[in-house]
């Protein structure tokens, strides 16, 4: 969030470092490794010890007399379709299913769905319309729990958390997206998508959840519905599009305005201190990495002077990260390169190129919406009809300055 916004801001150089509020210590902090891959002359000695594939188990008995008939008097390896993949083959593999796709699961496995075989032995389930998909906005759907209205009531969310790490040969990984969200829209939901490819395919990070922290309504910004309208909205695009996506409600019940640095210690509280980190196959725990989802245009907010704390920038890049997701026509790497603070931490840095641009704003979205102009295609279908239900951003004019370079 761009600090400027913040009720009562004052350059960071007119102000002394007693009067901001302290942050987490690092020894609260797990230490984990850099988001970036290490390359042969970070390290002197080998990176990793290879690792063990584990042998594919046959269900069926035919399976079990072929491969014994086949090896039997012969010392030919393995074929390479005797192993199970570590990667999950699909996304929904990430995450715990809902008890919905449980159900659908278990009728699958007695023959109650319809299964399209494949070759190496994988079954997709045919999808079907549920119920959910059209069920009142209000009707909270199975294993999904809704965030309080006020602090006293507020629980960290967890039923989509993965309990335990699937690849011991990785390290967990959280992403938490801070933001407005005002309202969400189509291009904040992929860009979770597209951060999990990336750390799938270039680091040796398991993500295990993600979530939304919408700003507090102390975040003076114009255009900014209120903040128990912008956590419901987020909920809905989280329950109705995805199945491991969370909304976190801690910042925005905050009687102030709270820093993105905070925020991440509030999440590391949450998952490393009160919940001492998450659990490997050897029944032992160990810290999870949290790293801060953000677009292009506020990375490059933080090169701006007297507008991000030196101290912050470094508690978010050194102990935590950060994960930028390009825009059209950003080049967030010549900004690493010149930014100093940036280019210290570059290891924990991960930028994100979009394959396929989408720029969708909320800024636009709210001018469509004022001028009675279709938002269809833009955000969920179900964010779309709790707009037109209580009347959201009809009749809030905002600057045309803003309109026009806003990209949030």
């Amino acid at each position: 969030m761009d600090p400027t916004k913040a009720p009562g801001f004052r350059p960071p150089s007119a102000d002394s470092k007693d009067e901001l509020e302290p942050l987490a210590p690092p020894s609260q902090i797990p230490k984990n490794a850099p988001i970036q891959v290490p390359v042969l002359a970070d390290y002197p000695n080998k990176l990793d010890a290879p690792i063990k594939p584990r042998q594919h188990r046959h269900h069926h008995h035919h399976h079990h007399h072929h491969h014994r008939s086949n090896n039997s008097g012969s010392s030919s390896p393995r074929s390479l379709a005797s192993y199970e993949s570590t990667i999950p083959k699909i996304h929904r593999d990430l995450e715990p299913l809902s008890s919905t796709e449980v159900s659908e699961s278990s009728e699958d496995e007695t023959g109650g769905g319809k299964e399209e075989e494949l070759e190496d032995d994988m079954t997709i389930t045919v999808p079907k319309i549920e119920s959910y998909q059209t069920a009142d906005l209000e009707e909270v759907p199975h294993g999904i729990i809704r965030q309080a209205k006020s602090l006293e009531n507020y629980e960290f969310p967890t039923h989509r958390l993965v309990t335990e790490l699937k690849n011991p040969n990785k390290h967990p990984l959280v992403i938490v997206a801070c933001g407005s969200f005002s309202p969400i829209t189509y291009l904040h939901l992929r860009m979770f998508e597209m951060a999990v490819d990336s750390i799938r395919e270039q680091t040796r990070f398991e993500v295990i959840g993600g979530y939304y922290s919408p700003v507090s309504d102390n975040y003076k910004k114009r255009g900014l519905a209120p903040s128990h309208h912008r956590v419901r909205m987020c909920e809905l695009a989280c329950e109705r599009t995805s199945s491991w996506l969370m909304v976190d409600a801690w910042e925005s019940l905050q009687p102030t305005y709270t820093r993105t640095a905070k925020v991440l210690d509030h999440f590391n509280e949450e998952l490393n201190i009160k919940r001492g980190g998450i659990l490997t196959s050897d029944g032992t725990k160990r810290g999870v990495k949290i790293m801060l989802l953000a677009g292009g245009d506020l990375i490059e907010s933080m090169g701006e002077p007297n507008v991000w704390a030196d101290e912050d920038l470094h508690h978010i890049l050194g102990y935590y990260g950060c994960l930028i997701v390009e825009r059209t026509g950003s080049d967030v790497r010549s900004f690493l390169l010149s930014h100093d603070i940036m280019y210290e931490h570059r290891r924990n840095v991960l930028v994100i190129k979009q394959l396929i641009y989408n720029d969708i704003s909320s800024t636009k979205v709210r001018l469509f919406l004022r001028r009675g102009m279709s938002v269809q295609y833009l955000l969920p279908n179900s964010v779309i009809r709790y707009i037109q239900e209580h009347g959201l951003y009809v009749n809030e004019p905002e600057p045309v300055k803003q309109v026009l370079e806003s990209k949030d």
